[in-house]
């Protein structure tokens, strides 16, 4: 489900235009639904509720502190991937208890940190990483809970960068010596407590059968791991799709309607996991979830204005204000996200153009090659479809600030993060004292270091 449509021509985010939004906050600006988040939550659970799954929102997707804060208000967890997503969350207002630690490098100063704020369970990589683990717990005098990262060797049919689930990636334990590494962590880490297991086979899967193929394939692992160990849990991690070709038109709140006839969605998960999830359930199992891309991907858009129309006699080029820093999906992915014009053409006449930005790398665009609404200077235009991977994932690449974010709830809107100004954006960085002019001939005890929080030798 999504919250954006059009209302006498004109995209609104639920009840407020976002043209005045993007009048008041400028461009390029992310705006976010939050009927739309909290209903793609809902609608998760209400497909699920006969295993009655406990959520774990991946704080990756999106990481802003008022759609976290959100989460933890609506009563889910949290799947974290850092120290810095973990303290987040605390921050946000949720709670650590209810925090799944994932990630193949998880630094020492990572695993007592999450240890200190008693995280609901580590999500184990590796034995190196099981033997870390064991070490650091047992200096704090603990037992560390941890679920064992399955491998299931399933191909999610994914985009080749995003497909966590087979052989040939970094992730998780091979399916075959999974039995073997609970045995040994049972024996011989006397400070770890084996609490679940997990699986986690890619992202933005459109089709559930590899959910399925890699739930049934566990389904008697999770039994016999459960009878020997007393595990509490089965994760069956993330990775549902979304639609990036939505329906905008007037009053229109369901595009699944788009979706293909085997395209996924929570009901059709559903449809296919509880059968097998159920028999784990009944004997005791808790079955966990961390959906990211579902809960936030189309509840988010990247406004952005037209600064330029270049016609180079073979291409149109629509050069906007936007730029791969703020969304590097269709540079990192070759991602599709609908365009749409804030404002509708009486004419709705169309050209074929690249949407490109302003950095200095042909791989900054956002279409190539495609049929969009005919803009001029200074037109507003909607990148739909970037609620996930769009401002975490953005940087200050060719010295540009990071963008603003706005938060609406019905007809209320507020910021989520402020525009980043210039002189921000390098305020960490300083000059080194022998390279400051008036400063060369003094000796190194009597240089000025700059910005003044730093120490003055390394």
């Amino acid at each position: 489900m999504h919250n954006f449509h059009y209302k006498n021509g004109k995209l609104f985010c639920e009840s407020i235009a976002v043209e005045s939004l993007a009048q008041q906050a400028g461009t390029p600006l992310y705006v976010y639904s939050q009927k739309t988040l909290v209903e793609n939550i809902r609608r998760l659970e209400t497909a699920m509720a006969p295993v009655n799954p406990h959520l774990c929102y991946a704080v990756k997707a999106n990481a802003s502190l008022g759609i976290l804060s959100l989460m933890a208000q609506l009563g889910i967890g949290f799947d974290v991937v850092s120290i810095g997503e973990l303290k987040k969350v605390k921050q946000a207002g949720g709670k650590t208890e209810q925090c799944v630690f994932a990630g193949v490098g998880k630094t020492e100063e990572e695993i007592n940190a999450a240890l200190d704020l008693g995280i609901y369970a580590f999500n184990v990589e590796s034995i190196p990483e099981l033997e870390r683990i064991n070490r650091l717990a047992k200096k704090q005098d603990k037992k560390a809970p941890v679920a064992i990262r399955v491998n299931p060797n399933v191909d999610a049919k994914t985009h080749a960068k995003i497909t966590t689930g087979t052989y040939e990636n970094k992730f998780g334990i091979a399916f075959e010596e999974v039995a073997s590494v609970y045995q040994k962590a049972h024996s011989k880490y006397k400070n770890i407590h084996l609490k679940g297991v997990q699986i986690h086979i890619g992202s933005q899967l459109t089709n559930v059968a590899p959910f399925a193929k890699a739930v049934k394939k566990m389904a008697p692992l999770v039994t016999q791991l459960r009878a020997e160990y007393g595990l509490e849990f089965f994760s069956i991690g993330g990775g549902l799709g979304i639609v990036y070709n939505q329906a905008l038109e007037s009053g229109s709140a369901d595009w699944w309607h788009n979706e293909g006839k085997n395209y996924a969605s929570p009901e059709k998960l559903a449809k296919a996991l509880i059968p097998l999830l159920k028999p784990l359930t009944a004997s005791g199992v808790k079955v966990l979830m961390e959906p990211g891309r579902f809960v936030v991907g189309n509840a988010g858009i990247l406004v952005t204005r037209v600064e330029y129309i270049k016609q180079t006699g073979k291409k149109n080029f629509v050069i906007v204000d936007a730029a791969m820093n703020d969304l590097i999906r269709p540079a990192l992915y070759e991602s599709y996200h609908q365009i749409v014009p804030l404002k509708k053409s009486r004419t709705e006449k169309t050209f074929k153009a690249d949407v490109v930005g302003p950095i200095c790398e042909s791989g900054d665009r956002f279409c190539q090659n495609r049929e969009i609404s005919e803009v001029k200077e200074g037109d507003l235009l909607a990148i739909m479809s970037a609620g996930a991977y769009g401002m975490t994932m953005a940087s200050n690449y060719n010295g540009r600030p990071i963008p603003a974010e706005v938060l609406v709830n019905d007809k209320e809107a507020d910021y989520l993060r402020i525009r980043e100004s210039i002189q921000t954006s390098w305020r960490y960085e300083g000059i080194p004292g022998w390279l400051i002019p008036e400063e060369k001939t003094l000796p190194p005890n009597k240089r000025k270091r700059t910005p003044k929080n730093k120490k003055e030798n390394i």
